[in-house]
């Protein structure tokens, strides 16, 4: 690719793509340091910004890219996968968005594509893991010798993120237990929903990862070099470790849902009981009063002057009555 760049890549921006769509290009020696020499690198980083017309036609145009891997760079759709072709090793992962993205706290895609000597990526949001490890780049504080090592480092800072994401929901899982347990869990039912929304999302995830990488170690592990084996390996059981993770918060989520709508059931059950009570007593009262109320000749204690009054009692007594004998059935 014949890209007309400052050697030191001052015109570069990391949050803004220059003309070509490209955000930053990095040169690596052989020890793994950055230089602003293109002639003593041993491999470079490019990053671009997908949704750029520009870096879409610069990814399209660049030859030593195998078909499959442009067309998995350039695809509409966003699916996680892993794959070889040629030497080249390419996919599309999930990071989590960064904190200044108009997303924020949601899931992204990195797509990236590397062999010996080059790490192409591309992602349409910003994101956190590109994003901290790219500034560890820039001040040296991490040595990267080859394109799957910063590929190890930027999905292990995705599971980092991802499994912080675990841990604050489970504090808020914590919270909302203590709170349904001391009876004050009436205002927590859109919290358990989107807490387990955050939860399903990431765990799902966290399940692709896990049958990605088994597939790239069934499918490629003799054409693979060893330290990407390795490192399929360890990321393979870290995300299985957080699939896990994720498995027990879940099954927490349901528990918790189940409680909640037990409680919720009983308080249901509560009012329906004192509902029916209030009709059982009332209902003798209407009756009696229905049957005094007609405008017909003969009824009883009309010419009285205690007749309101005695008919009053009676109805009060069977309201008593009433009351009583369903308070029994209610303890029996």
């Amino acid at each position: 690719m014949n890209i007309a760049l400052n050697p030191e890549g001052s015109d570069l921006s990391p949050y803004l793509p220059d003309e070509h769509g490209l955000f930053f290009l990095y040169h690596f020696t052989a020890e793994g340091m950055r230089t602003k020499d293109a002639a003593q690198a041993h491999w470079t980083w490019r990053s671009y910004q997908l949704s750029d017309m520009r870096a879409r036609h610069e990814i399209a145009s660049e030859q030593a890219l195998p078909a499959p891997v442009r067309e998995a760079f350039l695809t509409a759709s966003h699916g996680c996968h892993i794959d070889l072709e040629d030497d080249w090793l390419y996919g599309d992962l999930p990071d989590l968005r960064h904190d200044y993205s108009a997303e924020a706290r949601g899931l992204g895609h990195f797509r990236f594509a590397l062999n010996e000597t080059m790490l192409i990526g591309a992602r349409k949001q910003p994101l956190q893991s590109v994003d901290t490890i790219r500034k560890a780049v820039e001040n040296g504080t991490r040595k990267f010798r080859s394109p799957a090592e910063l590929i190890e480092a930027v999905m292990g800072q995705s599971l980092d993120g991802m499994a912080a994401e675990l841990g604050g929901l489970s504090e808020t899982l914590d919270g909302i237990e203590d709170r349904i347990v001391c009876d004050a869990w009436h205002s927590e039912r859109q919290s358990l929903v989107d807490a387990r929304r955050q939860l399903v999302v990431i765990h799902r995830q966290m399940a692709t990862l896990t049958s990605l990488f088994r597939h790239l170690d069934h499918s490629h592990r003799n054409d693979l070099p060893d330290p990407i084996n390795d490192m399929a390996a360890r990321l393979s059981h870290r995300a299985h470790t957080l699939y896990h993770d994720g498995e027990q918060l879940q099954a927490r989520t349901r528990l918790l849902q189940d409680e909640m709508m037990a409680k919720l059931t009983m308080q249901s059950n509560q009012l329906l009981y004192i509902l029916s009570v209030m009709t059982a007593v009332l209902l003798p009262m209407t009756i009696i009063s229905g049957l005094f109320g007609m405008n017909v000749g003969g009824l009883p204690l009309v010419d009285t002057p205690m007749g309101f009054w005695v008919v009053t009692a009676v109805s009060l007594f069977v309201a008593a009555a009433v009351y009583l004998f369903v308070r029994r059935l209610g303890r029996m």
